[in-house]
């Protein structure tokens, strides 16, 4: 299975970029992750934020590779402990199709997104900002495939 995780944002700090490397490069080809940034909208003083959102939005829409299942990661959504990630993730393994998450912008995610979504997941109640949300996101997904795996990584 690919995961396609779908994220609004280019040009990531060094930080980020290295350290959602290290745990997408842990995770094997059975389960590999695979970063599609989408190009941000300029945001100016008397930016319309609604018509940004919806913008970026329908390109999310749009690089969502055919017959995949959609999480939308947004704060209105399910919470996980990382047991029942870890189930989630042996349950789309199974099914034999890819994966695509989202993640959008500083505005959020577009309720074009949402509806397309097959689930929404959120990380936390808490707001993170979107770039380590990149980074949290790879660490789960490692996390609860080494569950699965019975890795040493994760240690209950």
């Amino acid at each position: 299975m690919r995961i396609h995780l779908i994220a609004v944002g280019e040009r990531m700090p060094a930080w980020v970029d290295a350290a959602y490397a290290e745990y997408a490069n842990r995770l094997p080809a059975e389960c590999s992750l695979i970063l599609k940034e989408i190009p941000a909208v300029k945001r100016g003083k008397n930016a319309d934020l609604a018509r940004i959102a919806e913008t970026e939005g329908a390109r999310m829409l749009e690089a969502i590779p055919k017959d995949c299942l959609v999480v939308a990661l947004d704060e209105k959504g399910r919470s996980f402990s990382t047991a029942e990630l870890s189930r989630r993730l042996d349950e789309w393994m199974h099914l034999g199709r890819d994966l695509a998450l989202l993640v959008g912008g500083p505005e959020g995610l577009t309720d074009a997104c949402r509806a397309r979504a097959d689930l929404v997941w959120s990380l936390s109640p808490l707001t993170f900002p979107h770039p380590l949300v990149r980074v949290i996101l790879a660490e789960q997904v490692y996390r609860a495939w080494s569950l699965l795996r019975g890795h040493p990584y994760h240690r209950e």
